[in-house]
């Protein structure tokens, strides 16, 4: 059996699944409280890779099914946009299009403001 050391659980925050059962041994009850304690979950794909296997290491400590584990709140990844870019879009009369769906704002550069390139005019 590998060491619980070594076994990364998270791997945004490199926490170990030594850390999470030492986490929900010292009281532990939620994936709130264990992402509190050891940031598990707080990286940038905020817990979308490691929320299950949390929960399923308290549902196993406290012997419930992982469906009774309280599930924590996160917010989705955002991208963030340099204020010069809206500023552009002011100053130049940028303009902006809907796309398969996308509504495109572009600042004169040929880049909608977030990141995706504009494909026509």
């Amino acid at each position: 059996m590998s060491d619980e050391n070594t076994i990364i659980v998270c791997r945004c925050e490199d926490v170990t699944l030594g850390e999470i059962r030492k986490a929900i041994r010292e009281g532990a009850t939620t994936l709130d409280e264990v992402k509190r304690i050891t940031r598990a979950g707080m990286g940038p794909c905020q817990g979308r890779t490691c929320r299950l296997l949390v929960a399923g290491e308290i549902a196993r400590y406290h012997r419930k099914h992982v469906s009774e584990v309280l599930q924590s709140r996160y917010r989705p990844p955002v991208k963030p946009v340099k204020m010069g870019d809206f500023a552009a879009l002011s100053e130049e009369g940028g303009n902006s299009q809907e796309e398969g769906g996308h509504r495109q704002a572009t600042g004169g550069d040929g880049q909608c403001i977030c990141g995706k390139a504009v494909t026509g005019k």
